[in-house]
């Protein structure tokens, strides 16, 4: 048994990667499924997609790799975060279609909720805002659509889970119903303090506690398969949800390291050690992962539009044609106009947390063309990260003597060169990149290949930590101060509309 499977269940594909010993991947394999729009704001999954893309990429994954499931030392699931299932415990039957992170359906309930005085108290037990992204009223309103489906999930008739709980369930022939600690964070369910689930929110939302699943460390005994489905058990040792394995993946294991993850939006995770640290600007304060029993807390920041601005260059104004155009029309922009732009095409993330407001652009002439739409793409990414950063540094310092943090990047939109430089630039600070970009599925294949002590120990996988490139800062202060002060008077006129 020298390999281990890496399942990574994201929002749009579900993926299975096989490491060898060396934690290098040797077989991929990738399935994209339906997303369900119902209605304006609402996001579904069929749960059947789920585990079906999970099954088959699994299955394929091993036959590419030339191995069986008695090869495998252990799986290691990361998934999306905050997609809700409930499900019925004898047959596995959804009760309903999984309710996404996207979905923003329970805005209103969120919105009673906070003018009823609830949030302080959320927020306090939690470290998460009273928002529709999270688990907690989207669970709410699934009990709220189906008649006796209280009493029945009182009687254990009903389960509850995120999408790694679900997926767990069906490895596993229904023997086990669990989550780790990562995934149970991203509920509004669980008190990250006391490590248990919330009475006091569990009556509120009115959810019957008897249909939550066992919180576990991110490195525990989750089961085994069950044998039908890849000829043989294979033992589940590692979970963590998806921005939490990026951060394991990066080796962001010692206070004031910070990763973040560039793909469709961006998520940084500031690691703060064993205490948690309350924010006083509107950052999520969460679980970067737990061993041993021992919860590692982190600073949470989420920003809406990263990688999807340059998409909409591509795919809504037609300005570009592939996505990799934008760096060299970036290099060629003139320097002479200061076109800022803001992508609140969903409204705008961590430390703002607007949705209601839109996009804008500032500072058009007749002279703006692709480059300088392009360069304004890039550097709003750089501008995001660099709202997220000062938020974090505000709230880490003022509870903390801890040094800069350390930034590390992931994602396709850190494999851009000018990107990163201007990251650099923007904050005055070094970025790191790493020779493996996927890091997501690595830290979750870590954690299982830990657990069945085929990988090294923390400080052992830190140590092979692979750095391709440090972008250092070149801007001089007096432009990285005009530009950024630029951008926020950009965002204060966007937020005033």
């Amino acid at each position: 048994m020298t390999h281990i499977l890496a399942i990574d269940q994201g929002t749009t594909s579900s993926r299975a990667i096989v490491f060898d010993a060396a934690m290098q991947p040797i077989a991929t394999a990738q399935q994209e499924f339906t997303q369900h729009f119902p209605a304006s704001g609402w996001v579904e999954h069929d749960p059947a997609d789920l585990w079906d893309t999970t099954l088959a990429t699994c299955r394929t994954a091993l036959k590419d790799a030339g191995l069986s499931a008695a090869d495998i030392a252990a799986i290691g699931i990361t998934n999306q975060r905050e997609t809700t299932v409930v499900w019925d415990a004898a047959t596995g039957k959804p009760l309903h279609n999984a309710i996404v992170w996207q979905d923003r359906r329970t805005a209103e309930t969120c919105r009673a909720l906070r003018a009823a005085g609830h949030g302080p108290m959320v927020n306090q037990r939690t470290g998460l805002l009273l928002d529709p992204y999270f688990s907690g009223t989207k669970l709410k309103w699934i009990l709220d659509q189906h008649k006796d489906a209280r009493d029945r999930a009182a009687k254990g008739e009903l389960l509850f889970g995120t999408v790694d709980c679900f997926l767990i369930w069906h490895l596993t022939g229904g023997a086990v119903h669990a989550t780790d600690a990562t995934n149970a964070a991203r509920t509004l369910l669980y008190d990250i303090h006391e490590g248990q689930w919330s009475d006091d929110i569990c009556a509120l939302l009115d959810i019957p506690m008897q249909m939550l699943p066992e919180v576990r460390d991110s490195a525990a005994d989750f089961g085994e398969t069950d044998a039908e489905h890849f000829g043989a058990p294979m033992k589940i040792r590692g979970v963590a949800g998806d921005q939490q394995a990026a951060a394991v993946g990066q080796a962001c294991f010692r206070p004031g390291m910070m990763k973040s993850t560039y793909g469709t939006g961006c998520f940084a995770l500031l690691n703060t050690g064993s205490a948690p640290v309350t924010s006083h600007n509107r950052l999520l304060t969460t679980i970067a992962y737990q061993l041993d029993g021992k919860p590692t807390y982190a600073l949470e920041g989420s920003i809406f539009v990263a990688g999807a601005v340059v998409q909409w260059l591509r795919d809504g104004l037609g300005v570009i044609d592939e996505a990799c155009q934008t760096h060299a029309l970036a290099e060629s922009a003139d320097p002479g106009q200061d076109v800022v732009l803001v992508p609140a095409f969903t409204g705008l993330g961590a430390p703002y947390w607007d949705a209601e407001c839109r996009g804008a652009i500032f500072g058009l002439t007749r002279g703006t063309g692709p480059a300088e739409l392009s360069r304004a793409a890039l550097e709003s990414v750089g501008y995001q990260t660099r709202d997220l950063l000062e938020a974090m540094r505000a709230d880490w310092a003022a509870q903390s003597s801890a040094s800069e943090p350390t930034l590390r990047v992931d994602g396709g939109m850190s494999a851009s060169d000018w990107t990163m430089q201007f990251l650099a630039d923007i904050l005055d600070a070094p970025v790191d990149r790493p020779k493996v970009l996927e890091t997501t599925a690595l830290g979750a294949a870590w954690l299982a290949g830990m657990q069945v002590g085929l990988y090294p120990d923390q400080d052992g996988f830190a140590d092979g930590w692979a750095l391709e490139r440090t972008f250092s800062p070149a801007m001089d202060r007096t432009t990285r101060d005009a530009k950024y002060a630029r951008w926020k008077r950009a965002v204060q006129a966007t937020l005033a509309v």
